[in-house]
């Protein structure tokens, strides 16, 4: 899921490019430059903990399906990628805290060793979820003395180390967002309901922005990540022009009293609403209504990390899959829109929305939130928007060499491409170019769409 590799051409650590040589000449920029990592690093492991802290030890050890993998397992995995790729090949002396984590929180890196199975993290009781916490201060100090002895190496071997701490912060931010998307289907399993948090306090539900669109003339765009723009995973690149006939977006998400419309007019029970696949699959697991919704007394309701409210027509609806992204938009007369047209209207407009903050449980929305009536609107937070793009290379992309490079480009197949975060991605960690990728009938994540048409 996603890629941790930074875009080859994002060398840019010291305030100079990195040569053909791959050496970066020593400057007072290094000192700055790790300071700032070092600071980053300790606010981003710190925010890590305080999105287990509401959790008890048992919830942490839980796997509730293979997609999803135990808080603890997260907590470490994440560790594991700072001790494995940062501490072990550059610091001198350093041993695994432990030989047996290599096995246990490795997640698809085949070139580092074999692995423990992903559907059966949730069968680990050991370590326990405070012996993880060992293992976090225990690297975290480690990570701290290699950026503090950072001036014993050679130039090259600083580069690597200052870009491959901030990959793994990167990494560390979508295990944050993943971490929410587990615990929620944890806990809405449990037949007592459980809340994430108790702080929620419903509000009353309110009109939705009228739908309206916004039109975009086509033309040749150039999309993809710039690397004068700071950090990128590989998938991001390379920057290229892309081809768009004329088209109209939405100006806001779909709405849950929009979907409800949908489900009124048997859109579930519609096949030729349907793609052959997605319509043999709801057929194969009985989906009538998107994840988390079920009926009270005959009204819709939802399970949220706030708990269990009712359905609010104006939210944006989430937790639906790609499958049944697409049918509600043939129903709507419209489709979904490629990631180039996304990237297109998106590209000039602020990075602003409902995004985890520093302190995640007091002050995070962890829900869809309704539109204000002002423009093109919701592009970023709320929920992942599901394109109607196949997940694979741009033009010229090539899979870079060692582990690190497997995560991405080995995945580009028989997924669909999503743009634009989610009220569980942090804040900071999406952008216009950010690609994200599902397979087309996972719903777990916090997914939803808005619609696109061609332009008369």
């Amino acid at each position: 899921r996603r890629g941790t590799l930074p875009s080859p051409s994002n060398r840019r650590l010291f305030d100079h490019e990195w040569n053909h040589r791959g050496v970066i000449p020593v400057t007072d920029g290094v000192l700055s430059l790790a300071n700032e990592l070092r600071t980053r690093f300790s606010a981003v492991r710190d925010q890590t903990e305080a999105l287990a802290a509401p959790l008890s030890a048992e919830d942490q050890a839980i796997q509730s399906m293979p997609d999803v993998s135990p808080t603890k397992w997260h907590r470490a995995h994440t560790t594991w990628f700072f001790e494995t790729f940062v501490v072990l090949p550059h610091l001198p002396d350093a041993e695994p805290h432990d030989p047996a984590f290599g096995f246990l929180f490795n997640s698809y890196y085949e070139t580092v060793g074999a692995r423990h199975p992903r559907p059966q993290r949730g069968l680990i009781s050991r370590p326990s979820a405070a012996e993880v916490a060992d293992y976090r201060a225990a690297v975290d100090a480690r990570v701290a003395e290699l950026l503090d002895r950072l001036d014993e190496f050679d130039n090259e071997t600083q580069a690597t180390v200052l870009e491959l701490v901030e990959l793994g912060l990167h990494h560390e931010q979508q295990h944050q967002e993943l971490i929410l998307m587990d615990i929620k289907h944890v806990l809405s399993i449990n037949p007592t309901e459980p809340a994430y948090r108790t702080t929620f306090e419903q509000a009353p539900a309110q009109t939705p922005a009228s739908l309206g669109w916004t039109p975009h003339d086509g033309g040749i765009v150039r999309i993809g990540h710039d690397h004068d723009d700071g950090f990128s995973f590989d998938n991001e690149t390379p920057r290229h022009d892309v081809l768009l006939q004329p088209f109209e977006i939405a100006n806001r998400l779909v709405t849950c009293g929009e979907w409800l419309e949908f489900m009124a007019d048997r859109g579930y029970h519609q096949p030729t609403l349907w793609l052959s696949d997605g319509w043999h699959h709801i057929c194969g697991v009985g989906w009538d209504s998107p994840g988390y919704w079920f009926a009270i007394d005959g009204e819709w309701h939802v399970f949220t990390l706030d708990g269990v409210h009712p359905i609010d027509p104006a939210e944006p609806v989430v937790h639906v899959s790609h499958y049944e992204a697409d049918a509600f938009a043939r129903w709507a007369g419209a489709r979904l829109p490629t990631e180039a047209e996304w990237e297109a209207v998106a590209v000039d407009l602020p990075v602003e929305g409902p995004l985890v903050g520093a302190d995640p449980v007091a002050t995070a929305p962890l829900h869809p939130t309704v539109a204000a009536d002002a423009g093109l609107r919701q592009l970023y937070g709320h929920v992942w928007q599901w394109t109607s793009s196949p997940y694979v290379g741009y033009p010229g992309f090539t899979t870079a060499e060692g582990a690190v490079g497997e995560y991405n480009g080995k995945f580009m197949s028989n997924q669909i491409v999503l743009r634009g975060g989610c009220c569980a991605t942090p804040a900071g960690h999406t952008r216009p170019t950010y690609r994200n990728f599902f397979p087309p009938h996972t719903r777990w994540m916090f997914s939803g769409l808005r619609l696109a048409r061609d332009a008369a």
